[in-house]
């Protein structure tokens, strides 16, 4: 935990606070009884390498769409790293960025990275994880055969026995809404416009690193981006920031907390949706790209491309034809598929016969967490380490920060 202006200056959401949504997952998932986890990099090339072999027994990287260009360079660093170990290593749930077509000649620039780093993995480990059918294809086309398509750690935070259902019938003018949204996606403003005006109860749920910067320092200057984003809530003046109706999370559970708030939630960051399902507030995807797509099929979560929204799509329409059916019935074999591939590679979680996984749980209801930035102010208990939710230090592995 750390204070929304050091989390800011020290990017430690990756940009995204939604990367920490699967990352806690995985610490919670694999801190089963005598086991020490200590969360670090994997960027350091051989010389990390040299102090992992002499301190780890297993290395697990939760990674999300790591494959894509902006992403090389720290693909480059991390396989240097991991060719270098002589100690296990798990990757959970990586994926390829590609664009709804799923033409992967647009990853052409990073194919050598790519195939790299997996054929590193794949000698520390007897298959790599990702997160679904595009990734899944992508990687074969490669010629790689050892890929498991196992999801998202996420979705797995609340074990096997997550259940989604419709609190309220249908969906009314005073219902609560949460919206996230990813600004450089085209379509969204009348989205956003019919939304906040129709539904007052509606709330902004901000995830990108640059949203926490405008919302702590009104003399922020957004990054510039290729499309203009002067209609959605980028800057102070935009209604959802100015009448105090934006919100931002820097850690997990406040963030589920206040989505369990809602009566539902609609966008187009995945990871802002999940959190709500974990809520057990139906949530739908506005689905953008194959990191979304695949995703939001592999679980069965309720979705509509963005390309099928117009300035009509209305929350109580898709609210209506959400059916969380298929993603209550299947979670239970999806949470199986994911413990078979964590038990071929040595692992147990905490949902397994014999463990706690109520040990975390309680920690982290008993921690006072920043409040969200936005609305109240946030309030930090000094001292507090990641640490403290650690069981008997006995196993060791090492988590790897994306």
């Amino acid at each position: 935990m750390a204070r929304p202006t050091t989390v800011y200056r020290r990017n430690l959401i990756g940009d995204n606070v939604g990367n920490l949504l699967f990352s806690s997952a995985s610490y919670k998932l694999l801190q089963t009884a005598g086991t020490e986890i200590e969360v670090g990099g994997m960027k350091g090339g051989r010389a990390e390498a040299e102090r992992i072999n002499a301190t780890a027994d297993h290395v697990v990287i939760p990674l999300a769409n790591a494959f894509r260009p902006s992403y090389q360079q720290t693909l480059d660093r991390m396989s240097e790293t991991i060719e270098a170990l002589t100690v296990p290593v798990t990757v959970l749930g990586v994926g390829a960025q590609l664009r709804l077509d799923g033409k992967v000649e647009r990853l052409d620039g990073v194919k050598a990275s790519v195939q790299r780093f997996v054929r590193a993995v794949l000698d520390h480990a007897p298959s790599i994880g990702v997160r679904g059918e595009f990734t899944e294809g992508y990687l074969r086309g490669l010629g790689f055969r050892d890929v498991d398509v196992i999801g998202c750690p996420s979705v797995f935070l609340k074990g096997p026995g997550l259940r989604v259902e419709k609190r309220v019938p249908a969906l009314t003018a005073e219902s609560r809404i949460s919206l996230n949204l990813s600004p450089y996606v085209p379509g969204l403003v009348p989205i956003v416009e019919r939304h906040m005006e129709r539904y007052p109860n509606l709330r902004y749920a901000a995830q990108h690193r640059d949203a926490l910067g405008m919302l702590l320092d009104r003399d922020h200057r957004p990054a510039q981006t290729k499309t203009d984003q002067t209609r959605l809530p980028t800057h102070h003046a935009h209604p959802l920031v100015r009448d105090g109706r934006t919100s931002f999370f820097v850690d997990p559970e406040p963030w589920i907390r206040y989505l369990a708030g809602f009566d539902y939630s609609l966008g187009t960051r995945i990871h802002g949706n999940i959190a709500a399902l974990l809520a057990g507030t139906p949530a739908t995807v506005l689905a953008h790209d194959s990191r979304t797509l695949e995703l939001v099929r592999f679980y069965d979560i309720p979705h509509r491309l963005m390309k099928q929204t117009g300035p009509d799509t209305d929350a109580a329409e898709l609210y209506e034809e959400a059916d969380f059916t298929a993603f209550n019935d299947r979670h239970q074999a999806r949470f199986d598929r994911f413990a078979e591939f964590l038990g071929a590679h040595g692992l147990q979680h905490v949902y397994a016969p014999g463990q706690d996984p109520e040990h975390f749980d309680r920690r982290v209801a008993a921690t006072r967490w920043p409040g969200d930035v936005g609305a109240t102010p946030p309030q930090v208990r000094p001292g507090f380490r990641l640490a403290d939710l650690v069981g008997p230090r006995i196993r060791r592995f090492r988590t790897a920060a994306a």
